[in-house]
C-alpha cells in the first residue's frame, strides 16, 4: 500500500516519537496527582516536569500554566467576564474579539451576547487597529474595561496578528488581552512578555503529543479567570477534575522538542511550502494564493483553484493519497463557506474553491514531489468535469 501523504498539521500533529514514549510511561504507571503517597507523587513530578516545559514553549512561568482538555476549553476559561487578581476582583464588562477567530473564541466564550463586539479584518484577515482604536475609546468613555481575544496566527490562512501592538493600545485603557495560540505555538516563535498578552491558549496535539490536553498560559500567576468547572482544587483551584496526567506528559514531551527544534524547523518547512507553493503557481496559473503578501506561519499554505468546489478537491486529492483540509478542521468533517475568507472579502466563488495544506515535524522533501505528482493527475481532471457540469 503507498504511503499517504499528510498536509493537514493544522488540524493535528503526527505524535512525535517523544511524546508517545512519555504517554506509555505515564498510562502505565499508577498513582492520582492529588495523592501523597509514591505513586501519587510520581504522577505529580510528571505533570509538573510538562508545565515547565510547556511554559517554555510560550516564555512564561510554570505557575501560570493551566492545563485543560485541549484548547477550546483553554479559551472558554480564558473568555470569562470574571476576574480576580491576587484576590481583588478585576471585572471585564466586553469582549472584543476579531471576525477571524476560532469558533472556541467565536462561541466559546461566557459573555452575554450583548457584551461581545466583533471587530473587522482588513483584506489580508489582519485586525483593523483603527477599528479597535475607536471601541476602546467608545468603551472608555462609557467606564467599560475590554478584554480582547485576539489569535497569534489563524488556523485556515497562518497570517499572524498585530497582536503586540493590541496588547499595548488595551492594556494602555486598562483592559486584559487574550490570545489563542493554538495553532502559532511550535511554529513561530511565542513569548509571552514580547507579545504583551495577559494569556494565551495552546493545545498539545497541534505540535505532536496526545489529543486531551491544552493549557492557558497566564503571563501573571496572580491573575485568576473564573473556573468553567467548579469541585476539587486541582490546577491551584482554576481547574477542577484529576488531570489527565498521561496526556499531559506526552504534551510536556511534545512541547520541549518543538522549542528545541524552532528555529531550524521555521527553516526547513518555511523551504518546503515555498517549494510547494511556486511550483503549484508554475503549474496552474489559474492558481489564487490567498493570503502570499502578509506575515504568515512557514508552515501553511491556503489557495484557491477556481471553478474547482473545495469539497470536491478534498475528496479527489484523499483517494489519491494526499490529506488536505477546506476550511478548518473542527466541525465534525462538514464542509462550508469560511467565515475567514468572507470576512476577508474574498468573493465567494473563490472561497468555495480555496483549500489549505499545512505542513509539519514530520513533513519530508518527497511529500512535496508526491504532493505535486498528485496535484498533477487529479486537478484537470476536477477542471474538465467542473466545466462539463
Amino acid at each position: 500500500m503507498t504511503e499517504r501523504i499528510y498536509l493537514d498539521h493544522n488540524a493535528t500533529a503526527p505524535v512525535r516519537p517523544e511524546a508517545a514514549e512519555a504517554l506509555a510511561t505515564a498510562l502505565l504507571a499508577t498513582g492520582n496527582a492529588s495523592a501523597i503517597h509514591g505513586e501519587g507523587r510520581g504522577t505529580r513530578a510528571r505533570i509538573e516536569e510538562a508545565r515547565g516545559a510547556v511554559a517554555a514553549l510560550v516564555g512564561g512561568e510554570a505557575q501560570g500554566v493551566v492545563f485543560t482538555s485541549g484548547g477550546t476549553e483553554a479559551d472558554a476559561l480564558a473568555l470569562t467576564p470574571d476576574y480576580q487578581r491576587a484576590g481583588e476582583p478585576l471585572a471585564c464588562d466586553v469582549l472584543l474579539i476579531s471576525a477571524v477567530e476560532h469558533a472556541a473564541v467565536l462561541r466559546g466564550h461566557r459573555f452575554a451576547a450583548d457584551k461581545v463586539e466583533i471587530l473587522p479584518v482588513d483584506a489580508r484577515g489582519r485586525l483593523r487597529l483603527e477599528a479597535l482604536d475607536e471601541a476602546l475609546a467608545a468603551h472608555a468613555e462609557a467606564g467599560r474595561r475590554v478584554l480582547l481575544s485576539l489569535m497569534l496566527a489563524n488556523n485556515e490562512t497562518g497570517v499572524i496578528q498585530p497582536v503586540a501592538e493590541a496588547a499595548r493600545r488595551v492594556h494602555a485603557q486598562g483592559g486584559l488581552v487574550h490570545s489563542d495560540a493554538v495553532q502559532a505555538a511550535g511554529r513561530i516563535r511565542v513569548d509571552l512578555a514580547e507579545l504583551g498578552v495577559d494569556a494565551v491558549s495552546v493545545s498539545a496535539h497541534k505540535i505532536g503529543g496526545a489529543p486531551g490536553a491544552g493549557a492557558l498560559v497566564l503571563a501573571d500567576p496572580d491573575l485568576r479567570p473564573a473556573p468553567v468547572f467548579a469541585g476539587g482544587g486541582q490546577e491551584r483551584g482554576r481547574r477542577a477534575g484529576s488531570e489527565n496526567a498521561p496526556a499531559i506528559a506526552a504534551f510536556g514531551a511534545a512541547a520541549h522538542s518543538a522549542r528545541l527544534a524552532l528555529e531550524s524547523e521555521i527553516i526547513r518547512i518555511g523551504g518546503l511550502r515555498e517549494r510547494l507553493e511556486d511550483a503549484l503557481r508554475c503549474e496552474f496559473p489559474e492558481l489564487v494564493l490567498l493570503v502570499g503578501d502578509v506575515d504568515r506561519l512557514p508552515n501553511t499554505s491556503c489557495f484557491a483553484l477556481p471553478g474547482v468546489p473545495a469539497e470536491t478537491a478534498v475528496i479527489a486529492l484523499d483517494l489519491a493519497g494526499l490529506s488536505a483540509s477546506a476550511g478548518a478542521a473542527c466541525s465534525s468533517g462538514k464542509i462550508g463557506p469560511s467565515h475567514v475568507l468572507a470576512a476577508m472579502g474574498v468573493p465567494e466563488r473563490i472561497a468555495r474553491s480555496a483549500f489549505r495544506l499545512s505542513f509539519g515535524w514530520s513533513s519530508r522533501e518527497e511529500d512535496v514531489d508526491r504532493a505535486l505528482g498528485v496535484f498533477r493527475r487529479v486537478v484537470p481532471g476536477l477542471s474538465r468535469r467542473t466545466r462539463a457540469a
